[in-house]
Order: C-alpha cells, then structure tokens, then sequence
C-alpha cells in the first residue's frame, strides 16, 4: 500500500507542477502556428477545449493549461521544438482511449490530434494512409466504399493511433498478425521538429521502434498499413444468464482447443455488474455468413440477447460500443496467457465474481482473447511488442469501470492483485509462463517497464538516446525508456 500511495502522490505532484509552465508555453505555440491550427483554453467560449481534454472515461482526462489542435504536420512540428525548449509537460491525444491518467492527458499543454482525420485509399499499393485523429469506426467507414477492411480496432470508440504504436491485437490478428505488422510506413515529427517517413528501408531501426515502442519517439501524424479485400463479416454478441456459464466455458475449451480456421475468432466476457455475474460472448467469422458447425455450440446456448449476423465490419464495431456514461471511472490491465484449460477458465470465473461482490458500485469484467499457435508469424521482421514471438501469448483483459465513490487506489490495487494472482495461477496451471510480455495497451500505469519491452529495452533505449537525445517525449506520459 505504501507504494501505491506514492504513485498516487507522484501524479499529484506532476500536476502542481506542470499547469503553470504548461500555460507559459500555451501562448508561445498560439503565435507560432498557423491558421490550420487553433489553441483553446478552460473556460473560454471559444474553441474545443473540453473536447480535446475528453477521455473514454473520466480517469483518464486532465485538466490542461491549453489544448491545441495542429492541422499539419508542420504546425505539429514547431509545437515539439517549443515544448521541448520549454520543458513543458504535454501530452498527445488521438481517440482518447488509454486507460492509463497521463498517458494521453496532462496538466501541461494537451495536444489533440483529431484534424488529422482523413482515410486515403491506395489501390495499386492496397494500403491506405490513415490518420492519427480517427477511431478505428470511422477508418472502417471510409473504406467501406473501396470493398476494402483493415486490421483494425475490435470494439467502438477505439483510437486507432494508440491501439496501433501499441500493439493491436485485432478480428484479422489470426490470419495478419498484430495491427503493428500491417503498418508500412509512419510520417513522424522526430522530437527535433524534423518530419521524416519512417519504413523498414529507410530507417531499420525507428521503424523496429515504433512497432510497439508507444510515444517515445515522436508524434507520429500519418500511418500507412496494409489493406484487405473484404466483403461483409459475420458476427457480434451474445448475453448469457449466469447458468449458462458451465456451458459457455465448455464451448469456449472446445474452440480453443479444436477450430483451426484462421478465420474464426472470438471473446469470451465475464462481467459482475450491478450485483450479477452476466458471462457474454463475441463470435467473429471473416466471411459474410455464418461458417458451418464452428460457432453452433454458443449458439445453442439459451441466451438472454444475441445480435449475430452479416454485416460490414464498421457496423459489426458500432454494434459492441464501449462509451461510458459521464463521470464514469475506468482502468484497463492485462495477464498474459500460453493456453487455456478449465481450471483457469473456473479461476477467471471465481476473480470476476469475488470482486464483483466486495466492490460495490464497480463494473468488473474480464475478457478472454483465444489466438491461433500462428499469429506472430506473419511478420519476419523484429518488433518492440511483443520482445519474443514463440512461444505464442495471449492477453486476458481486465476493465473495471466504476463512478467517483468509489476511491481510484482501491480499484487499482484490486486490479493488480487479480491480475498477479491469474498469472501465479496460469503458470502453475501450464497456462502461463513466468515473465511473459504484458500487452502495452492493456498493462495498468506502475507496471514494471521490463513487463512491457523486457529484452528489447536495452535496443529501445539505445534508438531512444538517438532520436530524443534531450528527452523531450520523456514531458508526456506512457512506457517511458
């Protein structure tokens, strides 16, 4: 607990700090953009302050000095030299899902990346250049037109610049890997203001970076990945009463253990809300009708609602929204899994209903993410995330969500101590093995930065040292090296 409180008090007193060498630096950048750009300030009638600060959940938001809302990377470029002159405290923002306070919010000047907004569709190359300031719902939309998908975010409201520099585990991770394997090329402001475009050719060793290495490099303003012809999918949720779990987990053993078409996934929920344990299930096919016989057993389970069927992939992500009521709190954390068997299917059962219980008021939920033995091999090259690629690992998702009366240290010191204990119970199970990579964008702010990047962090110190020798992405919040 001592240490907890410290890490409470260390946010505390980066916020006292930050807010009035944040605002020196506000009216700098204000006279030093152009017209493409615009800098708003609490309480003016003027501009889209609230909007830039606004997280998924309220946890997350900060009140900051000023926000700005660059609108080229030129303008983005002269906000990174006056920063790091300043020594200002910042932050960079695109969908605002990080579950993590300063991560994408700050006391000190918050950037706001949503004017980089456009989806641009290439198809001699099919790849498509995204920008940092979409959620992965609106990237879908754009590319409906084109018969194109992409390996991208698998709920709504997820902003696709974080999820990506993440990690980006996705309805196509089976058959394409990781988000992260499908970018070919990033447009990056290096911390210097110099805009470069960063590919496996042109800069081994950034592009290696950047691939999981979260923003310690730079403000990344474009992405390019690859792109899929597609169709309609197939899928979407189904809600089960509680009686249903012994069932549920049978079916979720069998498909683990016995479907190995690339094109089936699913997620599995337990959830404890409101006094009940409500299990839950996402079916996925990447194809537009239901496959024969892989998905009958979840759906001969009396439900209690289901919303199953073809659809484009933007209309199956609008279906399974994560928007939070305002003022909702939230965290995310992850455990890292080898396998699945029913003991730790019962264990994850028995942590969601135990602490649902002694935590009234809280929303608590953990999602199952079964992978094939495949996915990290559709990627030769190295990358930040994951530091190892055989033997294959999975990410168990923990999110609780909870509203402001109930202390944020209490849920966060349950959340690490399910998370510490599912993963004691996996690697003595067989299920899990010590020292595993926790996935960036699920790992709960305090995580060890060896979880993170674990041998790789000696690799990514060394390019850190040489992109951002002054340390100015070391102002914002993240997996700092």
């Amino acid at each position: 607990m001592a240490s907890l409180s410290k890490l409470y008090a260390a946010l505390a007193v980066a916020s006292v700090f930050s807010s009035a060498l944040g605002l020196e630096v506000c009216t700098q950048i204000q006279n030093a953009v152009s017209s493409a750009s615009t800098v708003s300030f609490p309480g003016a009638r003027k501009g889209n302050y609230t909007a830039d600060i606004a997280h998924w959940v309220a946890s997350s938001t900060q009140q900051a000095a000023c926000s700005v809302e660059p609108g080229t990377a030129a303008d983005v470029s002269a906000i990174i030299q006056l920063i790091g002159k300043a020594k200002a405290p910042f932050a960079v923002k695109g969908g605002g899902h990080s579950g993590n306070p300063t991560f994408s919010s700050t006391t000190g000047v918050q950037i706001s990346m949503r004017r980089f907004s456009s989806v641009t569709y290439n198809n001699k190359t099919a790849t498509a250049d995204i920008g940092p300031g979409l959620i992965w719902d609106d990237v879908y939309t754009a590319l409906e037109p084109h018969g194109v998908i992409i390996a991208g975010g698998r709920v709504g409201g997820v902003g696709m610049a974080g999820f990506t520099l993440g990690g980006g585990y996705n309805w196509l991770t089976n058959q394409v890997g990781l988000t992260l394997d499908t970018v070919t090329a990033y447009e990056l402001v290096k911390p210097n203001g110099k805009i470069v475009t960063v590919t496996a050719a042109s800069d081994p060793d950034l592009f290696f970076a950047l691939k999981g290495g979260g923003n310690n490099f730079g403000i990344v303003t474009k992405f390019t990945l690859k792109t899929f012809a597609r169709g309609n999918v197939w899928g979407g949720a189904i809600s089960y009463p509680p009686s249903a779990l012994p069932a549920l987990q049978a079916a979720v053993l069998q498909f683990n253990d016995n479907v190995t078409d690339p094109k089936a996934e699913i997620i599995p929920g337990y959830t404890h809300v409101s006094g009940e344990f409500q299990p839950s299930i996402v079916l996925f096919y990447d194809g537009p009708a239901q496959p024969a016989k892989i998905y009958d057993t979840f759906l001969a389970i009396p439900n209690l609602f289901a919303d199953v069927k073809p659809r484009s992939m933007g209309a199956l992500v609008a279906s399974l929204p994560t928007d939070q009521p305002g003022g909702t709190r939230g965290y995310f954390h992850g455990v890292t899994l080898t396998g699945y068997s029913s003991k730790l299917l019962d264990a994850i059962a028995n942590e969601t209903s135990f602490w649902g219980a002694r935590l009234p008021g809280v929303s608590v939920g953990y999602h199952i993410e079964p992978f094939l033995e495949t996915i990290y091999t559709h990627n030769a090259l190295p990358t930040a995330f994951p530091w190892f690629r055989t033997p294959r690992t999975m990410p168990l998702n923990l999110q609780f969500t909870w509203n402001a009366t109930t202390p944020d240290a209490d849920v966060y010191a349950v959340m690490k101590q399910s998370a510490e204990y599912l993963t004691q119970f996996a690697v003595h199970d067989g299920t899990g093995i010590a020292g595993a990579p926790i996935y960036p964008n699920y790992a709960l702010f305090g995580t060890p930065l060896g979880s993170v990047f674990g041998n790789n962090i000696g690799r990514l110190r060394r390019i850190k040292a040489q992109v951002d020798p002054h340390n100015v992405m070391g102002l914002a919040g993240g997996w700092k090296l």
